[in-house]
């Protein structure tokens, strides 16, 4: 009989569902292109005299931006460790003063070239 060993240091992150993304990831890509194409969509369908056709054409913008942009974001995940476009994000909303992260220090810059 074979006994098949738990490898515990793959049960710490989400799994991923589609194209690289885990739900959570999913989840918050469709919630934030919903609150952009829903209202677009329907003001738009509303112009030509049909709303509820902005629904319908919302949710196929919905579906497109979800594919899209977790295909980009599998791109921007390819070879870095897990974790690191929510740093890369923190980041340039620290910079842009969007957002101000108690985690992400900069003084200045490395001085390689010196030694102690």
């Amino acid at each position: 009989m074979q006994t098949r060993l738990l490898r515990t240091d793959r049960l710490n992150g989400e799994p991923v569902i589609f194209r690289g993304c885990s739900s959570s990831e999913l989840m918050a890509i469709a919630g934030v292109s919903a609150t952009a194409w829903l209202p677009l969509g329907i003001i738009v369908a509303s112009a030509l005299g049909a709303p509820l056709m902005g629904v319908g054409a919302a949710a196929i913008a919905v579906l497109a931006t979800v594919y899209v942009a977790a295909t980009l974001l599998q791109r921007l995940k390819r070879g870095r460790p897990e974790g690191h476009y929510q740093h890369r994000l923190a980041i340039v909303l620290d910079n842009i003063g969007v957002r101000k992260s108690g985690f992400i220090r900069r003084s200045g810059t490395w001085d390689v070239g010196r030694s102690l």
